[in-house]
């Protein structure tokens, strides 16, 4: 069983879903369908205590009002964000989805146009 370090908290299942797509590493993701209130914030905390934490939600109303309950709540999370101009995480394309994660150092799987640029950023880092 793999052990799985980091956290990817979206917003719907569509998100997660379009994700498990691209990734090829074992990352737990959280959905908070859509919504964000103290108590649902407390039931997650515990899945997300001594991991790394991304927040990715969509470029809306809704996924602002999450991110800043992160913001605020959980400082130490990592925001990843996508152009607004597809709305929603699980709408981008796997290449673009697949560029975004890596500039996180997230592992992709290949097929995905961003693996070339992997490849030379593992290579570059061994520089």
């Amino acid at each position: 069983m793999a052990v799985m370090s980091k956290v990817i908290v979206v917003e719907g299942k569509s998100d997660k879903k379009k994700l498990q797509e691209v990734l090829s590493e074992p990352v737990h993701i959280i959905c908070t369908n859509g919504t964000m209130g103290v108590s649902k914030l407390d039931a997650m905390l515990e899945e997300l205590i001594g991991h790394k934490v991304y927040i990715m939600t969509d470029a809306d109303k809704a996924g602002k009002t999450i991110r800043s309950w992160f913001k605020r709540h959980l400082s130490e999370s990592r925001h990843i964000y996508i152009d607004p101009k597809y709305c929603e995480v699980g709408r981008c394309p796997n290449d673009y989805l697949a560029k975004v994660l890596i500039r996180h150092e997230f592992e992709v799987k290949d097929g995905n146009v961003a693996n070339e640029h992997q490849a030379v950023f593992a290579w570059q880092s061994a520089w």
